[in-house]
């Protein structure tokens, strides 16, 4: 089935963005489809628009989102929960939710434009603070929930409850927890285990902790999972997919579950999350 309506966001401050925006706006000219761009990104090429991120989320059947991770990342906060499918083409160094490089772009259009994706739907994380028990902030993160220290550099302490039972006491840095998207970024990088994207399950990776047995922990995605700083120490940080971060007082309760929507990550025919993981982490199978 053809796509009717593709949207278009770039991270105008990346190298080769203007380019590549021009040559997908003129390459999306030889087909029978509408293409939305979002007011920020049409300025960048001279063009006009008065379509918000969030408008081509209703609009749309499917938004190309030019950049790396982050700026995925960065549509997925501001659709909100009208979430259509996302494709990413990779104008950063890395990239796991991207699907293409900047170089095979334009030829991808022809495949988006007669619907000749798949989709790998990803699970979200449902994020809620509260103060004296009364509701202080709620959003969602496709990645990660990470507690950090605060302005001083010492080890805060953390409880972490499973299902109202306690699992442990963490003194640490402090804690990610992180979907199965999530899994291949900052958790990777603080020792957790890479997990595919159906694995059902979450993460909860502590940041150099100060018992050295404490390992990262999975459970299921339909576990709630319960944070709360022990009491007399300073501030803590909350941060949601590295793009936003609250201050969270002593005494909060943080509340993590499965969020209600799903992301569905747009991917060309015959690209695996295996692939991906070859060619970005560089498992070749040898020592060079």
């Amino acid at each position: 089935m053809s796509t009717r309506r593709i949207g278009l966001i770039a991270n105008t401050t990346k190298a080769g963005a203007q380019r590549l925006l021009a040559g997908l706006c003129e390459e999306f000219r030889r087909f029978d489809c509408a293409l939305l761009i979002d007011e920020r990104t049409a300025k960048f090429v001279g063009a006009t628009s008065t379509f918000s991120v969030s408008d081509l989320g209703r609009e749309c059947d499917l938004v190309i989102v030019l950049g790396g991770d982050g700026t995925l990342l960065q549509a997925v906060r501001e659709l909100g929960s009208r979430l259509p499918p996302l494709f990413g083409i990779n104008l950063g160094s890395l990239g796991f939710l991207t699907s293409v490089s900047s170089e095979a772009g334009s030829k991808a259009v022809e495949k988006l434009v007669a619907g000749n994706y798949t989709l790998s739907e990803r699970t979200m994380l449902s994020v809620e603070v509260l103060r004296h028990g009364e509701p202080l902030f709620m959003e969602t993160a496709l990645n990660d929930a990470v507690v950090s220290r605060g302005e001083l550099s010492r080890l805060i302490k953390i409880d972490v409850l499973i299902d109202g039972e306690s699992l442990s006491e963490y003194n640490a840095d402090g804690l990610i927890v992180a979907t199965p998207t999530g899994s291949t970024a900052y958790s990777l990088s603080a020792g957790g285990p890479v997990l595919t994207p159906d694995s059902g399950v979450f993460v909860i990776t502590p940041i150099c902790p100060h018992v050295l047995t404490m390992r990262p922990m999975i459970v299921s995605d339909e576990s709630f999972i319960e944070i709360v700083q022990s009491r007399d120490q300073s501030d803590i940080f909350l941060t949601l997919d590295g793009q936003n971060a609250i201050r969270v007082e002593s005494g909060d309760q943080i509340r993590v579950s499965k969020a209600a929507h799903r992301l569905s990550l747009a991917m060309l025919p015959g690209l695996t999350f295996f692939e991906v993981m070859r060619h970005k982490l560089k498992w070749s199978g040898t020592a060079i």
